[in-house]
């Protein structure tokens, strides 16, 4: 759902310039001798009630920046400010509060829920933990939430190992649903899912977010599921963001070689239409985080590349309305 179906544009969320750095120790005195820079530098907004789609390779950063802006980790710098507040400024009691309005969908739906834990407390522990509910109360909410994601409340006794995976990650929906939170982090939701199943929980996620009006980071490979969900999307390259844009706009002009990399192998059912289109082919690996190229991250793979692009880091500038984009020639593309 779009900001502009509710009539919506405010912001709630703003990540300015997030950084967070994980140490590298050596030696008996455990002394840092550098660290991998899984996030540097990250800056974008999410308005109330819509989806913003951050893709990238696997090891770009995107499932820390979705835990560094819930406060999972402790980010090295920057500001995330939610709902007016300034999140990195809030510890103990401040922070739990806060909390309740932000929540996680995580990526392993077999190794996020506790195999010793029933349904009824793995779905009803955010309940007590914020002493929310207790007893018949709370076991009569974790009914209405099992049911609001399409399980059978009966469910409630069993344990984990009983059920498939899409039923898992149905179970920790409903787990993330049961504070009534504004703001979630999806985490490759459907990635560890058959491809049957993928759809479904999809669905269902748009389903919630139009009766809730909730609003989703949705981080993820599919490009094609991506365009499905997302009012807009933002690629992640080494640690950055290189692209920001509405959706429909950077499908069908992508301004940035790595985002034009990444479509080019996204399969197009017409075998006709995927014979003569252009395939843009990378080359070589992503460098390590712990020792990023000079400038562009990008340009050790970059087709495009000159020797501007070692030197001077380009900035993240907009190009079109609502098109950012983080490339010293992607004028060229503009369309």
């Amino acid at each position: 759902m779009t900001p502009s179906k509710n009539g919506k544009n405010e912001i709630l969320l703003d990540v300015d310039d997030l950084v967070m750095h994980f140490p590298i120790y050596r030696g008996v005195i455990r002394r840092q001798v550098g660290a991998v820079r899984a996030v540097d530098g990250v800056s974008f907004q999410v308005k109330k009630g819509e989806t913003l789609g951050l893709v990238g390779e696997s090891g770009c950063g995107k499932s820390t920046t979705g835990r560094t802006i819930l406060q999972l980790y402790k980010p090295t710098a920057g500001r995330v400010t939610f709902d007016g507040v300034d999140l990195v400024a809030l510890k103990g009691e401040q922070l739990r509060k806060m909390r309740r309005k932000m929540q996680m969908i995580f990526q392993d739906p077999y190794a996020s829920l506790n195999p010793r834990m029933t349904v009824g407390d793995i779905v009803g522990e955010p309940l007590m933990v914020h002493e929310v509910a207790t007893g018949k109360q709370r076991r009569d909410t974790v009914r209405e939430l099992l049911e609001l994601v399409k399980l059978n409340p009966s469910f409630i006794d069993r344990y984990p190992h009983e059920f498939s995976g899409g039923q898992r990650q149905r179970i920790g929906v409903a787990r993330a649903l049961a504070l009534h939170p504004s703001f979630i982090v999806c985490d490759e939701p459907i990635s560890a899912l058959d491809v049957s199943i993928q759809a479904q929980v999809v669905n269902l996620l748009e389903d919630l977010q139009e009766k809730f009006n909730l609003t989703y980071l949705f981080i993820a490979h599919d490009l094609s599921m991506v365009r499905h969900i997302s009012d807009r999307v933002a690629v992640m390259y080494l640690g950055v963001i290189v692209e920001l844009a509405d959706r429909q706009d950077i499908y069908e002009n992508p301004l940035h070689p790595y985002t034009q990399a990444l479509l080019s192998a996204v399969p197009i059912p017409d075998p006709v239409v995927d014979s003569k289109r252009k395939r843009t082919i990378l080359k070589g690996d992503v460098p390590s985080p712990a020792n990023p190229p000079s400038g562009c991250r990008f340009r050790t793979r970059c087709p495009i590349a000159e020797q501007l692009c070692a030197e001077l880091r380009p900035e993240f500038r907009e190009l079109k309305p609502g098109h950012f984009v983080a490339c010293h020639f992607a004028d060229q593309f503009v369309q």
